[in-house]
């Protein structure tokens, strides 16, 4: 219809839609802690405007978040979202009111037995001697027993059915008081369209709730015996939602990231310092005001920069209504919300959620991965040989972090945790303990000497031994064996590792940092470049270096300061080896007592 001839002016449609029952929901995106709902409304419209009012949207609804889709020759004018009254809370139910009558039934009965009772008593103290032949006192006390028997069995009876009436009304009592499922779904939408045909239009609702959530898991399963893709990673959600609609055979698409849009970025504060002048006696409390806007000051430099305000949530373009009508226009001040939040996984098929809070668990992939696999004793603390896996997330997809049950070779073994990993990134899984690898951490053997003429010094001498046996049917390429030894934190003591035969990164490069002596007290020469770090082979696929030597972020400078070992073996099936930690204290003078040797 041309600009010139406008439709005839036409009186006001009102329709009134119900959301569960007269929609469906498309799509749901869900994310860390809310999920976004499209749900798709189809109705017919007249020529003219159409007041089309939505009801029964969930309670949490976000206002703010709603937007408008549609389809259809027609032009969306206004968008109003309200929450409906409270509805009074009835004060009684069919059930009630029965419950009560039978209560006042009850009770009235048990007045009329105990008055029975009574009655009985009073009749049995009016008698006398001169009123009562006592050839028939027998039979009169037979049937005041008999008569009383039955008025007290009356009267428990009727007790234990009032006790449980009375139970009976307080529980549907306190049932008429809990808010009823309606409640949940109290918002309503109020959406002008104007159309320029009679004809079926499309409506879709876009809106985000809070009380929905995903968590990742996973199932790791590792074969010992592979030497390709040793590890297998079942990716699974746990979904819960209390948003208070259901979502019944909706696609489900499960976002890994968390919307933040609107976030400023941190402002740093000036940090200014001060010198704090006493001021004199008389103005004692000038100094204080002085003194306490300074610790003020700091205070709030320390803080950093203003917190970003939280941004209003943004939406994804994913609950878009597609058919071969064209596109509603949007009039006015329309409620809409555009942003770019990326889907990462889509859930196959479709998907049904009540709103019981209750997790419900879904696979969304499942991995292979190469592991590199290590075991780990830590034998001075305790014997155990912890199995390793260096993993590789060889995968497109982004690991978040969350619980795993590890499974080896079958069979369950320990829980752990996958931190939040990158597509190409690497990380450690503990895959608990392997008791095949025994290891002894025997006695440490000690002797003691003096020396010196005026000033004697002695000797402590330690010998530790460690025994190592793979009872396991293949050989362990890598087991890594950590141990230490102390550390001189006095100038008195000087500490020397003798074997392995470990030097500081420092001294090989003939400067800095000392084995012995003082806290390792720096040298006052400048020192030279660090060395590579030092590998020293032991024995035969036996490796001693500092602990730390081997891994990703290793600052060679720091090697050794803690004076923590390790040794890197190779252990073969029904192999046996045996490892020495030798070190010396020399203690000046001997008569010094050393703590924590």
């Amino acid at each position: 219809m041309s600009a010139e001839h406008p439709p005839a002016f036409e009186p006001v449609s009102a329709i009134e839609l119900q959301s569960v029952a007269d929609s469906k929901i498309i799509s749901v995106s869900l994310y860390s802690s809310l999920a976004e709902i499209t749900r798709l409304f189809k109705f017919t419209v007249k020529t003219g405007l159409n007041h089309v009012g939505v009801s029964g949207l969930p309670s949490v609804l976000e206002a703010d978040s709603l937007r408008v889709e549609g389809r259809g020759a027609a032009t969306i004018h206004d968008v109003t979202v309200s929450s409906a009254k409270d509805p009074d809370t009835p004060a009684t139910s069919p059930e009630l009111t029965e419950l009560l009558g039978r209560r006042e039934k009850t009770a009235s009965a048990l007045a009329r037995c105990e008055k029975s009772l009574s009655s009985l008593e009073k009749y049995l103290d009016t008698l006398t001697v001169e009123h009562l032949d006592v050839s028939k006192l027998g039979s009169v006390m037979e049937h005041y027993d008999s008569t009383g028997e039955k008025l007290h069995a009356r009267k428990s009876e009727l007790t234990e059915q009032l006790r449980v009436v009375e139970a009976d009304i307080q529980r549907e009592r306190l049932r008429i008081a809990l808010p009823h499922e309606h409640d949940k779904l109290r918002m309503k939408v109020a959406i002008g369209v104007f159309a320029e045909t009679d004809g079926n239009v499309e409506i879709a609702l876009i809106y985000a709730v809070p009380r929905a959530s995903w968590t990742a898991f996973y199932d790791i399963r590792v074969d010992m015996n592979s030497k390709d893709d040793q590890i297998t990673f079942v990716y699974k959600a746990a979904i819960r939602q209390r948003t208070g609609e259901s979502w019944n055979d909706v696609p489900l698409t499960l976002e890994t990231s968390t919307p933040t849009f609107g976030l400023d970025i941190p402002q740093l504060q000036p940090w200014n310092l001060e010198v704090m002048r006493f001021m004199p006696r008389k103005s004692k409390s000038l100094y204080v005001r002085n003194r306490e806007s300074v610790a003020f000051r700091a205070t709030d430099a320390l803080k950093g920069g203003a917190p970003g305000a939280a941004g209003d949530y943004n939406h994804s373009d994913s609950g878009s209504v597609e058919n071969d009508v064209g596109e509603m226009r949007l009039g006015g001040a329309a409620v809409t919300s555009r942003g770019n939040v990326s889907a990462t996984f889509r859930v196959p098929g479709l998907v049904s959620i009540p709103s019981d809070g209750e997790a419900h668990n879904f696979t969304i992939v499942q991995l292979t991965f190469k592991a590199e696999m290590s075991w780990v004793s830590v034998p001075k603390i305790d014997t155990k040989a912890h199995i390793n896996a260096r993993i590789t997330n060889a995968s497109d997809y982004t690991l978040l972090g969350g619980t795993a049950s590890v499974y080896v070779d079958g069979s369950f073994i320990s829980r752990s945790y996958v931190p939040s990993v990158s597509p190409k990134e690497s990380f450690d899984c503990p895959l608990g303990v392997d008791p095949s690898i025994r290891i002894t951490y025997h006695p440490v053997v000690k002797k003691k000497s003096q020396s010196g003429f005026y000033t004697k010094s002695a000797t402590h001498v330690f010998s530790q031994r460690i025994a190592v046996h793979n009872t396991k049917g293949v050989a362990v390429e890598r087991l890594k064996i950590v141990d230490q030894i102390p550390v001189s934190r006095d100038s008195q003591i000087e500490v020397k590792l003798v074997a392995p035969a470990l030097t500081l990164p420092s001294e090989s490069s003939g400067g800095g940092n000392s084995v012995s002596g003082f806290g390792s007290t720096l040298k006052t020469a400048k020192p030279k470049a660090a060395a590579p770090p030092q590998k020293l082979d032991v024995a035969r696929g036996v490796v001693a270096q500092w602990d730390g030597t081997d891994e990703p972020d290793c600052a060679v400078e720091s090697l050794g300061l803690d004076r923590k070992l390790n040794w890197i073996c190779a252990v073969p099936s029904q192999g046996k080896l045996n490892l020495s930690l030798d070190w010396e204290v020399t203690v000046s003078p001997a008569s010094a007592q050393i703590v924590g040797l």
